[in-house]
């Protein structure tokens, strides 16, 4: 049994019906003192190239979530190239929020721009959402590297 204010974590089922989305194990998220939230635990947060539609880079891969009238995400778009050209084997895939509601469902993206941080095998080790400054998505991917 887990110490007070530890959180427990266990598998949605409702999710989990939503495809193929096997690793991206939404949560319910109970507490100790009894209060429950939703959550996605993102040491079990993990993409393939099926579910991102492109193929993972070869040592990170940036993937932004955006919509077709978000302002920010045409700059974050232009951050997150400039560092994949920079950094070797990073690669950048923007998802469309709007076309991908089930993954935007089981990662609980609630604004876009909302950019991940993936390891080469599709593990989650970072995530934002807003605007990035290319120093912070370069510190960022140290985690995956």
């Amino acid at each position: 049994m887990p110490a007070r204010g530890e959180i427990l974590v266990t598998s949605s089922p409702h999710v989990m019906a939503a495809g193929n989305l096997r690793a991206l194990r939404s949560a319910v998220v109970s507490r100790t003192d009894g209060t429950e939230g939703r959550g996605v635990r993102e040491e079990d947060s993990r993409l393939d190239p099926a579910e991102l539609g492109a193929e993972l880079g070869e040592r990170a891969t940036l993937v932004q979530f955006s919509t077709a009238f978000c302002a920010p995400c045409r700059a974050t778009r232009r951050v997150l190239g400039e560092v994949a050209a920079l950094v070797p084997g990073v690669a950048h895939v923007e998802i469309d929020a709007e076309a991908r509601l089930d993954l935007v469902r089981a990662l609980e993206v609630v604004k876009t721009p909302t950019v991940l941080v993936l390891d080469a095998g599709g593990r989650v080790v970072r995530r934002a959402a807003g605007q990035p400054r290319k120093a912070d998505v370069i510190a960022a991917l140290g985690q995956a590297l």
